[in-house]
């Protein structure tokens, strides 16, 4: 029997680890800048570490991270001669992290089981190159900080060969104390936004870039937000707690869920996931068991849409996609939606056919604009299809109301709600989701088991309802403003969408603006801005080919051309487009900082607004001392993170 002490000691270890990664947090395999390349490399050494502990070899095997459910989904596509499962359960932390290890060479051909971001190289209408590796089969953002947290605890069972954190005595508290109470309980509204931001994790963090040690600017916040002290201090508190308290966590925090999104529990099942893909794709296989003998069923999306909200559609067996238009700044046409459902819901146009899901994207992860629920929510009750939103970009902007809004199914991420803890949700009205009570009981379960994400995102939520959503939308209204009209400025630059804080429509508009510079590829746009200016954002497809194909007017040949280059060369860079996306962390400062170094890029020799010289102009570090020092920072975060365990 191992000393309480000891183990008291090996979690502060443990929380050592998980502070450090959340310093250095972005989105894996998904961003540029030094953030990404971190957490990405912490990522993947997970998988090595999940392999040391079992004693295989990764010339053979892989990992695959999900949850109990996915796991299952996968696993019944697989020889059980060729996988083991190793859980967070076996470390004793409510993590809701289930690894896969599986032989490569029994990996499943085809369509991945759940489909959605990261599961592909490219996509068009009509067809699909999938990637490869396991990210093939990890579906949307994973549970990365679960994950390194997971891996940490086995670390350090390797080194001791002991069971160093089960049955330690936990300091067990209620749900209420976990979730309500914190240091910034004495602040509301802006003064809570503004105390807030000071307790980011990572805040200050400092970055090499050609001109010194700058501090990282977080331009990311679309693909993954980083946090903030009070959420990771309920994640860390609800990690041990025991299974009573856990239960009061997860139904507290659904109490929280429905406040915030107006979804009353007596009309809504309130089912938390892994992510927002993963929701959608448990949305898709419940429409999939509606059977009506005398109808074909149709799903209507947009050219908007994220994969994850276009993937799991195209995927479903029996049913078939229709997508309508949208314009260039990213607004569907409301006449095209109400012409289509009249056509195939009223007048019987389309033989058997009938459409019963509208599912649309809140707001577009690359134009950033949202489309009018309400409005869109009794068109398509009208003509009786039901709705689902894909809330991702949405739910940390802008105020949500399920119930007055008439919305069905609503699926969101903790990840893009500075909650990057591997939870999600799916709400829907009672009744809705055709599952039979053994399947609900599992896929329930499965998200359950990561307590301490649930808890976070639970608190995520809480702070946002005390700043008040209006404050928020005012604030990143007033950065977006600043962002735009100093980007007008910078000639060569082309914005995407709309762009000018004056046009009538840009209360509709979230802080997200894709752009290029006239003779600059995206990738090395997005490298300068790291490079220079220590800034980390995204440049690609952003998950949105069909959309971002269409903003670049890319014809059906050159589509033929790229897929046939990505079958050849999967890792080539295709065209694109740099993204830029605020979140409530940002200030004006930052929004300024980064505008200086685009005008250093797009024009060489550039001076600042007071026609002086732009500062840190003189190089004091090649490319090649860069590069070096960010495989130095890199490992020195493995190390911070796993070394000492």
């Amino acid at each position: 029997m191992i000393d309480n002490q000891i183990k008291s000691e090996n979690k502060k270890v443990l929380e050592k680890g998980i502070y450090a990664a959340l310093e250095t947090y972005a989105n894996v395999h998904r961003g540029t800048g030094h953030h990404s390349r971190i957490t990405s490399h912490l990522y993947d050494q997970a998988r090595d570490i999940v392999l040391e502990y079992l004693q295989l070899h990764k010339s053979q095997y892989t990992v695959i991270f999900g949850n109990a459910y996915r796991a299952t989904v996968l696993t019944r596509q697989l020889n059980p001669k060729y996988y083991q499962i190793i859980t967070s359960k076996e470390v004793g932390l409510a993590l809701g992290v289930t690894a896969v290890v599986v032989r490569k060479r029994s990996l499943p051909g085809g369509a991945p089981a759940q489909t959605g971001g990261g599961t592909t190289n490219l996509i068009a209408t009509d067809w699909v190159l999938w990637t490869y590796g396991p990210e093939r089969y990890e579906a949307g953002t994973p549970a990365i900080i679960n994950v390194i947290t997971f891996a940490c605890a086995l670390k350090q069972l390797i080194k001791s060969r002991a069971d160093i954190l089960h049955n330690s005595e936990p300091e067990t508290t209620t749900a209420q104390e976990i979730l309500y109470h914190d240091e910034l309980e004495l602040y509301s509204g802006k003064e809570l936004l503004k105390t807030l931001r000071k307790s980011l994790i990572g805040h200050n963090h400092k970055v090499p870039t050609i001109y010194s040690d700058r501090t990282f600017i977080n331009l990311d916040n679309s693909a993954s937000t980083p946090t903030f002290k009070p959420v990771y201090d309920v994640f860390r508190e609800a990690l041990y707690q025991p299974l009573h308290v856990q239960q009061d966590i997860i139904q507290e925090v659904k109490s929280i869920c429905s406040r915030f999104l107006n979804a009353p529990q007596d009309k809504f099942d309130i089912i938390f996931t892994s992510n927002t893909t993963e929701a959608i794709n448990l949305a898709a296989e419940s429409l999939g068991r509606y059977s009506k003998l005398d109808t074909d069923p149709v799903i209507v999306n947009t050219m908007l849409e994220h994969s994850s909200n276009d993937l799991p559609w195209r995927m479903l067996s029996g049913h078939s996609l229709i997508r309508i238009t949208a314009n260039d700044d990213g607004f569907i046409d409301m006449n095209e939606l109400e012409n289509i459902l009249k056509a195939y819901n009223q007048d019987n146009q389309n033989d058997r056919k009938r459409i019963m899901l509208v599912s649309i994207t809140g707001a577009s992860n690359v134009l950033g604009t949202c489309n009018d629920i309400g409005a869109i929510s009794r068109v398509v009750h009208k003509y009786g299809a039901q709705l689902l939103v894909d809330a991702a970009q949405l739910i940390a902007h802008r105020n949500i109301d399920m119930d007055a809004d008439g919305i069905d199914y609503l699926a969101f991420s903790g990840h893009k709600i500075y909650a990057p803890f591997g939870s999600g949700a799916l709400i829907a009205r009672h009744g809705y989701l055709k599952f039979n009570k053994d399947e609900q009981q599992q896929i329930e379960a499965s998200g359950s088991e990561n307590t301490a994400g649930i808890a976070a995102l639970g608190k995520a939520l809480y702070l946002m309802q005390r700043i008040g959503m209006d404050v928020i939308r005012r604030e990143e209204q007033e950065l977006t403003a600043q962002l735009l009209n100093g980007m007008l400025s910078i000639p060569g630059l082309r914005i995407h969408g709309l762009k000018s804080a004056e046009d009538p429509q840009f209360d509709r508009k979230l802080g997200v603006i894709p752009f290029e510079i006239k003779g600059m590829m995206p990738d090395v746009m997005a490298k300068k801005l790291s490079k220079q200016g220590g800034i980390g954002l995204r440049y690609g497809c952003h998950c949105a080919h069909i959309l971002v194909k269409h903003i670049l007017q890319v014809g059906a040949g050159l589509e033929k051309f790229q897929k046939v280059m990505l079958t050849v060369l999967p890792n080539i860079k295709l065209p694109g487009v740099t993204r830029v996306s605020l979140g409530l962390s940002n200030t004006t400062d930052e929004v300024d900082e980064f505008l200086q170094i685009l005008r250093q890029i797009s024009i060489p020799g550039a001076k600042n607004e007071s026609g002086q010289a732009s500062k840190h102009m003189k190089p004091v570090w090649t490319d090649g001392e860069i590069k070096k020092q960010l495989k130095d920072r890199i490992k020195r975060a493995s190390k911070q993170v796993y070394g000492e365990c």
